[in-house]
């Protein structure tokens, strides 16, 4: 059984940076599929970005590409971690860090390189989220 806990919400205003990370505990896996979702209060959980363990490739929702930089600490592939740059109003929501291990994982050929889907019902296990509140 994999245990995520997120860290590093806060609140910052338009335009700022945040530093979120994913420590993975318990059975975990180098190969895991790893992933943040945000869930905003009203709205559906969105799927933010991925990172498959086994190669480091990154997969990212349109909505953040280019601001948001997911990443694997090499030392320790179960930490995980996601830069959130040129913050935006509609960026404020509870961020999930979630995994995925063996058979469970979904991937699939993008570019040159097998990265995770962002698809909801890919992922075993979920964190308890960590809030980020952009301000204008």
């Amino acid at each position: 059984q994999v245990q995520l806990v997120e860290s590093g919400g806060g609140s910052v205003q338009v335009g700022g940076s945040l530093r979120l990370s994913c420590v993975a505990s318990g059975y975990t896996d180098n190969n895991m599929c790893m992933a943040w979702f945000r869930q905003a209060p009203g709205k559906e959980r969105e799927g933010v970005a991925t990172i498959n363990g086994d190669n480091g490739s990154a997969f990212y929702a349109d909505s953040v590409k280019g601001r948001f930089t997911i990443s694997q600490d090499n030392a320790k592939n179960t930490v995980v971690n996601l830069q959130l740059n040129n913050l935006k109003p509609e960026d404020t929501a509870m961020y999930y860090c979630a995994a995925a291990a063996g058979r469970r994982r979904r991937l699939f050929w993008y570019g040159t390189s097998w990265v995770c889907s962002l698809a909801d019902d890919s992922w075993d296990t979920w964190g308890q989220g960590t809030q980020v509140t952009v301000a204008e």
